[in-house]
């Protein structure tokens, strides 16, 4: 039986917490940055939670003409004020959340920058992330799109909005936290890592280890 220690993943905007749960549990970590561009995924959208239920939040990229983009080569679009919309839709959600008030300044930042590749603004983002909930991962990016590393999952494509629906994940135990509106809804699983970080905030780190099933 082959012992994994590495994981494969895609890029990602304010990746669910599955896909931090697994960021922090394999001491190889590596980010595919030579595949097409995937339309309707984790790679360009997030999911929180509002007053109203689950709110998809996506960045929106530039198109051409039927042509498959790298994705380490797609740009944003700023067409629209998506990161104002953005930012105000996720303060909407959070502003009373219990530390809100504590990592808001460090989120907003990324809503006041226009960076130029959506890889690159997803890659800021998680190694922020890792930084504010203290979890110590080396990230490593792909050379090839065909080659897989060697001992490693591959879960490019096993994170997704539609997929996690349909297919369990035997690595993944969603563990439940108190929501700002979990008295409406019960408890939301596996949303942006936004809602974990201002429900729970320093316990944040604890809570992703104990959904990592090995």
């Amino acid at each position: 039986m082959t012992q994994y220690t590495g994981i494969l993943l895609s890029t990602a905007y304010f990746a669910p917490v599955r896909y931090f749960s697994k960021l922090i549990a394999y001491p190889e970590v590596y980010i595919e940055q030579h595949e097409n561009f995937v339309k309707q995924t984790y790679r360009n959208r997030t999911v929180i939670l509002g007053a109203n239920g689950p709110i998809p939040l996506i960045v929106p990229v530039e198109k051409g003409r039927d042509r498959k983009v790298t994705i380490k080569d797609l740009r944003i679009a700023y067409d629209e004020e998506w990161q104002r919309n953005h930012w105000r839709t996720i303060f909407s959600a959070y502003n009373s959340s219990p530390f809100f008030e504590y990592y808001a300044d460090e989120i907003e930042t990324f809503f006041r920058k226009k960076p130029v590749f959506l890889f690159d603004f997803n890659q800021q983002i998680t190694e922020t992330i890792l930084e504010l909930i203290e979890a110590e991962v080396t990230i490593k990016l792909t050379d090839d799109f065909e080659q897989i590393p060697e001992n490693c999952l591959n879960f490019r494509e096993q994170i997704s909005p539609k997929l996690h629906l349909i297919n369990p994940d035997p690595h993944f135990e969603a563990q439940p936290y108190t929501q700002v509106f979990s008295e409406k809804f019960g408890f939301v699983p596996d949303l942006s890592i936004l809602d974990l970080l201002f429900n729970e905030g320093p316990s944040a780190h604890a809570l992703l280890e104990e959904c990592f099933r090995p």
